[in-house]
């Protein structure tokens, strides 16, 4: 089945639950619920990213606290964000301790967690992405976390049919 025939296919409340697992902006979720139903693939696809980039600041800080702080212990229930992260749970203490430290210091400076598609990114990657952005204006920070999440939402939906 394909994703965008498996969230036609689902009752209101599990595709809520579904595609809220995509991307935590709650409004967001009820537009795609809303868009249904999804002639294909490719449409499912542009309409996320089409109302993602069509939500407001308070709606993109809303999906970025979905999100636990990259590096940091995943508990149950947030497999996608572990294997997305699995980057990072080899990493040696050093570059763990720089991550932690790193995630307090982006916090502190821009309101939201660091946010990056993680998915295939070594934690000196993602490190390194970090210390990168810290030199953002707190806009353009929040722009380059949006474009982040929509990835990751991408990358969600295309793995709905399997989870």
């Amino acid at each position: 089945m394909t994703p965008a025939a498996y969230v036609n296919s689902l009752p209101v409340a599990a595709a809520r639950s579904a595609l809220g697992r995509c991307c935590g902006a709650r409004q967001w979720v009820d537009a795609m619920l809303a868009a249904r139903p999804f002639a294909s693939d490719a449409e499912l696809l542009a309409t996320a990213e089409r109302l993602w980039w069509g939500l407001g600041r308070a709606d993109w800080l809303e999906a970025f606290a979905a999100h636990p702080r990259i590096g940091a212990r995943v508990g149950a229930g947030m497999d996608w964000a572990r294997r997305e992260q699995a980057g990072a749970a080899g990493a040696a203490e050093g570059t763990l301790a720089a991550l932690a430290q790193g995630n307090v210091t982006y916090e502190e400076r821009f309101g939201h967690v660091f946010l990056i598609s993680a998915t295939g990114k070594t934690a000196d990657e993602m490190l390194g992405a970090l210390r990168g952005r810290l030199t953002n204006d707190p806009a353009t920070e929040l722009r380059v976390a949006a474009g982040e999440q929509a990835k990751i939402t991408r990358l969600r939906l295309d793995r709905l049919v399997a989870s």
